[in-house]
């Protein structure tokens, strides 16, 4: 079975790591620069808390052309890096090719397989000129939902800080044997990824703590337990999880815990930075399309106001635009 990893940074290079470690499959990873070259010349390191190992002689390449047919493409790139590979990425797929995203937010397949006036209905906010949803097919799709944090601290070197979920399913919501096959692969290398008969659920529930901690901490520098503890700041958080929660009530999202549990969650994390706020101080695109536009985007289409979010949202896109990370 081949499985390409197409960006093999920090969440995509310790997924490739691990199943190129369990070697039930042939992995190849797709990177670039100095961590491409250290790869290529090292392998690929993984370390995490007690252990650390090192993938040799894995296949590594800036050239999907290079690779063919996969029966998985795991796309581990940020979700507005996406509509720029696709045509990149044509090489990689087959007849029978399945491909996987793991990216934070709303996905651009969302309405894929829906039942109801909405099945079929394109997001502009992810997917404008709907490059992505022609050009990669929704049927190819398995959701996924990323729990691990990881980070590239050296080339070729990955270093795992926590998590190990990362459920898998099908927009459709039935338990194919292609979501199974690859439940088997993930969960043998040490993940736990269940196949998940409700996707979008898992998606929503990660994404609620995404769409209101991330944008406060990029206009405050603040972590998460900073942003949960402050009466103030957690308010403002709460009432835009409480805009996103009636507006995925109404698309049938179904919530296994209540805000302020998801709230308590957070805070629990520590003093723990979003990814927004990194990219925001390393000067990189910060994922707002796929975070806070989208939940805007789908606030219309149910017809639900989200006032609270739309005020954080232009305050947010004006510092982006500002810094040049929008």
């Amino acid at each position: 079975m081949k499985i390409c990893i197409y960006g093999a940074g920090a969440i995509g290079g310790l997924i490739g790591g691990l199943l190129a470690r369990k070697g039930e499959a042939e992995i190849a990873l797709i990177a670039r620069g100095p961590h491409l070259a250290a790869i290529r010349e090292n392998g690929l390191t993984v370390e995490s808390e007690g252990e650390a190992f090192t993938v040799k002689n894995i296949t590594a390449t800036d050239d999907p052309a290079a690779l063919g047919h996969q029966d998985y493409v795991i796309i581990a790139l940020k979700a507005h890096s996406v509509s720029g590979i696709v045509a990149a990425m044509q090489p990689l797929l087959g007849p029978e090719t399945v491909v996987v995203t793991a990216q934070n937010g709303v996905p651009w397949w969302y309405f894929y397989g829906v039942p109801g006036p909405r099945e079929g209905l394109r997001i502009k906010a992810v997917d404008p000129d709907g490059s992505i949803w022609d050009g990669i097919g929704p049927e190819r799709v398995l959701g996924a939902v990323v729990y691990q944090a990881a980070e590239i601290t050296a080339p070729g070197v990955i270093t795992h800080m926590s998590g190990d979920r990362f459920p898998i399913g099908e927009p459709t919501g039935e338990r194919s044997e292609r979501a199974r096959r690859l439940s088997r692969l993930l969960i043998d290398a040490g993940m736990k990824s269940p196949v998940r008969t409700d996707i979008r659920s898992d998606i929503w529930v990660k994404l609620w703590g995404n769409l209101s901690f991330n944008p406060i901490s990029a206009l405050t520098g603040a972590t998460l337990d900073v942003i949960t503890a402050d009466a103030e700041t957690r308010a403002v958080a709460r009432q835009m999880m409480l805009e996103m929660q009636v507006i995925g009530e109404e698309l049938g999202i179904r919530y296994p815990i209540d805000v302020d549990a998801r709230i308590r969650g957070a805070g629990a994390v520590g003093p723990h930075k979003t990814s927004m706020l990194v990219d925001l101080e390393s000067g990189r695109p910060m994922e707002i399309d796929a975070l806070v536009t989208a939940v805007q985007e789908l606030g219309e289409i149910t017809g639900h106001a989200t006032p609270t979010i739309d005020t954080v949202a232009a305050l947010l896109c004006q510092r982006a635009r500002l810094l040049g990370c929008y």
